[in-house]
């Protein structure tokens, strides 16, 4: 059985950075809206506080190759017709985020 390691840290209402085994991530949000950063990706989650119902959207990082040889050049996943909206979800989480976050501190 391995073993766990999780810390979170919180720098403001709203901001925490979270430390585990795996890695570093930042996450922005309040009761019932977290956007998180990482290594893996961004994860969006909305939720109803106090219902146990939540949703959560992932969109995963691209990674570099690994290997030491070389490869084609990605194709930018944009550029087929109606990904350019699907690309820019993770923007309007963050700016949801930012002001839930600014009502907090100012209301």
């Amino acid at each position: 059985m391995g073993f766990r390691f999780q810390r979170r840290i919180r720098l403001l209402p709203g901001v925490r950075i979270n430390l585990s085994k795996s890695g570093v991530s930042t996450s922005i949000g309040g009761r019932g809206a977290w956007l998180t950063v990482g290594r893996r990706g961004t994860r969006a989650t909305v939720g109803l506080p106090g219902t146990g119902l939540s949703y959560t959207t992932n969109s995963r990082s691209r990674a570099a190759p690994t290997s030491g040889t070389p490869t084609a050049p990605l194709a930018d996943d944009r550029s087929a017709p109606g990904n350019a909206r699907r690309g820019r979800w993770w923007l309007l989480a963050l700016l949801l985020g930012l002001a839930y976050v600014l009502w907090r501190l100012l209301g």
